[in-house]
């Protein structure tokens, strides 16, 4: 499944100009800035930037590049980690950025619609008046687009879970320009294969999202924001364990090793100790969220915590979490003119001690960089990030190394290649060894939805 090696892109250029006027580029820093993420792949831009403004200007773009064999590469905010929009066969990235409207929200029904290019701070703060919120948290200001495309998760899934449970339809553009829905805003259904969940996580490979229907919440009475230091790592992560096991409806706990935590401290102006040390948040009434707070303080005693200190001032809490969604920065800020490496892995609960306190062996035998480990370990996901010298080969070998063996070790304890950042093109390789045969099967879905392979091509599955 390849494009053809001689595309009219002029052609589809010229048709492209016709249909948006000036929402089409060709500008070489427009193309560049559309041709990476926030990973660490090379920059490999499109021949143009399209900036629709509806789904029918997005079926019409996709039709034309259909015509003509030509890529589409859909582009939310480009914070995504493993290379899912670099241009690897030319062609066409749609911006949906300016696809920005909500479209409908239902207090009673606890359900919105919107545009991809909304993203998750204008919905809360659209929704701010209506006593609901919308919890996936992936940490940057994704666009639910986006979000949508890669299953995205974050900082609130052991309570709220993920994408993959909070959209309840789309609007997609497929490869031909057809244009479906998913589904009904009906909270269940028993009719068909469920459309929604094939494209939830498809990475653009598959049709272009043009609207999604999401479950929302009421916002909680009362939250409560705790940080507790640990003397060792397993002692953190033991307590998450019995956490979880205990039945406490947590809504968020962040483990952040020593490493990670003296990073914050330095880019956010805390003082924490540098040790490995939790983030908790709790939700709920003020009594419950006191209960909470109580038992997962008991808990952390047992297992070497120290000075548990829980605050409900609001300001003090959007402090805190501001600090743990900056981690990548205040990584990023370890060493001058360095580049960052994120990964991640998610296995299950049981194995979650295991599969770091070995994680972090093979970090101190074999690693000469700084490498933060965080997580969102209230669902056994963490994260690796290597601050790593881009043209010291040497430093890139040893996170390819150390990444290949992380993920090897994940997939050995049942868990996954990749707990939110998704496949694009830094998982693919993986993707044989968790699924198997099964990816013969997601072959099958790809060629039978895109026979002629234009859905971001060379992403997601292996070659």
């Amino acid at each position: 499944m390849s494009l053809a090696a001689n595309k009219p892109i002029d052609e589809v250029i010229a048709q492209l100009r016709e249909l948006l006027g000036d929402r089409v580029s060709t500008a070489q820093a427009v193309r560049d800035h559309h041709g990476s993420d926030e990973s660490w792949h090379e920059t490999i831009a499109p021949d143009a930037v399209c900036f629709p403004h509806s789904t029918e200007e997005v079926a019409a773009i996709v039709r034309l590049c259909h015509d003509h064999g030509v890529a589409v590469i859909p582009y939310g905010t480009g914070t995504s980690l493993e290379g899912h929009i670099q241009a690897l066969e030319g062609g066409v990235t749609l911006d949906l950025g300016q696809m920005d409207q909500v479209l409908r929200v239902s207090t009673e029904d606890l359900d919105c619609t919107v545009q991809p290019g909304v993203t998750r701070k204008q919905l809360n703060e659209y929704l701010r008046d209506t006593g609901l919120f919308f919890p996936i948290d992936p940490g940057a200001d994704a666009s639910i687009g986006g979000m949508t495309a890669t299953r995205a998760s974050g900082t609130n899934a052991v309570r709220y879970g993920t994408m993959r449970e909070s959209v309840l339809s789309l609007t997609v553009v497929l490869p031909d320009g057809r244009v479906i829905r998913t589904a009904r805003r009906a909270r269940k259904s028993s009719a068909g294969y469920d459309l929604t969940r094939l494209f939830v996580g498809s990475e653009g490979t598959l049709g272009v999202i043009t609207e999604i229907t999401l479950r929302l919440y009421g916002i909680p009475e009362a939250i409560a924001a705790a940080v507790v230091p640990f003397d060792s790592l397993e002692g953190a992560v033991n307590t998450v364990i019995l956490t979880i096991q205990s039945g406490v409806p947590v809504a968020r706990i962040e483990l952040l090793d020593d490493v990670q935590l003296d990073a914050i401290n330095r880019y956010s102006g805390f003082d924490y100790p540098a040790k490995t040390t939790l983030f908790l948040e709790f939700h709920g009434t003020e009594a419950g969220v006191a209960e909470q707070s109580e038992i997962v303080r008991d808990l952390a005693g047992e297992f070497g915590g120290g000075d548990f200190s829980w605050t409900t001032n609001a300001e003090e809490r959007n402090k805190l979490w501001q600090a743990r969604h900056d981690a990548a920065y205040a990584c990023k800020a370890l060493r001058n003119n360095c580049e960052l490496w994120a990964t991640d892995v998610c296995v299950p609960i049981s194995r979650l001690a295991e599969c770091i306190l070995e994680t972090k062996r093979d970090l101190e035998e074999n690693c000469t960089i700084p490498a933060p480990l965080v997580g969102h370990v209230g669902d056994g996901n963490f994260h690796l990030a290597f601050v790593l010298d881009p043209n010291d080969p040497d430093e890139r070998r040893q996170a390819e190394e150390i990444n290949e063996r992380l993920v090897m070790r994940a997939l050995a304890m049942d868990g996954t290649c990749t707990g939110e950042h998704g496949v694009g093109l830094g998982k693919a390789k993986f993707l044989v060894a968790e699924h198997g045969e099964a990816v013969s099967v997601m072959r099958l879905l790809k060629q039978a939805i895109d026979p002629d392979n234009i859905m971001n091509p060379g992403k997601m599955l292996p070659s």
